[in-house]
């Protein structure tokens, strides 16, 4: 299923995206006599996915995409963590060593846009060179910790797009800022769809797109990441505790530099499109 968080009539409710149109899980609750969360997070902590799957089949999408408008799937995850490095083509892109384990950062919950929204560039007293990053990133859908790797496709719930910012002359000054150069406002997005990992024949296979004022600016296949997604998510759990809603967000092949006036989009062939328009802040 391709499940999001739509917004229509003022109220913000979750759906399944069929083709061109949404079935609210509302319409599955009234149609079915069920009582799934309308809300998407709680949906995924509910862990009753497979009884939703069965239940909506047969049913008629009520809504049309063009008449709701598509937002965050929650806009507080509990946890955004995101992988440095992970593609060889960035590593060169940027002439930079990739790490033998995985290099992480966290975002912040406040560093989140809507998607479709604003990239708000900070003043540039604060910096002036800023990319952006289409990736990957995994959905966690239980709560665990120290899965081995093949175990792990057993906590994932699915996956989605994401698109990441850097204040890339923050980080030239000095790698120890790397968490400052990820963590303004609006440099993290992610949806608007998520898709359930049964939908996803061969993560691996995936290609990952980042597009620049509607060019296509950089593309390469999960495959070729140093650390594949299930590597990723299995090395954090031996770190920390994922919880259902999660995100892991695996790395990208290059960032496109942006301004003000610019759009930038990750696509990815099966999960989906995350776009953004570019502004500096106060203007």
């Amino acid at each position: 299923m391709k499940l999001c968080t739509f917004e229509s009539a003022g109220e913000r409710q979750a759906g399944i995206v069929v083709g061109d149109r949404i079935l609210s899980i509302a319409q599955v609750n009234l149609k079915r006599g069920a009582r799934f969360p309308t809300d998407l997070l709680e949906l995924i902590e509910s862990g009753q996915i497979e009884a939703l799957k069965d239940l909506a089949k047969g049913l008629e999408p009520e809504l049309e995409l063009t008449a709701v408008r598509l937002t965050l799937p929650y806009p507080r995850p509990g946890k955004i963590w995101c992988i440095g490095l992970n593609y060889k083509s960035h590593a060169e892109d940027i002439n930079a060593v990739q790490p033998e384990e995985p290099g992480a950062f966290m975002k912040p919950s406040t560093s989140i846009f809507e998607p479709g929204g604003y990239i708000e560039l900070p003043p540039e007293r604060l910096t002036k060179d800023v990319d952006a990053e289409g990736e990957l990133a995994i959905v966690f859908g239980k709560r665990c910790r120290e899965v081995p790797i093949d175990e792990i496709d057993d906590v994932i719930f699915g996956y989605t797009t994401t698109l990441d910012l850097t204040a890339l002359d923050i980080l030239a000054k000095n790698p120890r800022y790397l968490q400052r150069s990820k963590s303004f406002d609006t440099f993290f997005s992610f949806g608007p769809v998520i898709v359930t990992k049964d939908e996803i024949a061969d993560v691996n296979g995936l290609e990952v797109i980042t597009k620049h004022n509607g060019a296509v600016f950089s593309r390469d296949f999960v495959r070729n990441m140093r650390h594949l997604p299930a590597k990723l998510a299995s090395f954090h759990t031996d770190v920390m505790t994922f919880e259902p809603g999660d995100i892991l967000s695996t790395g990208c092949p290059k960032g496109a530099r942006i301004k003000a006036g610019d759009t930038v989009e990750a696509y990815i062939d099966g999960v989906g499109s995350l776009s953004a328009k570019v502004k500096r802040r106060g203007e």
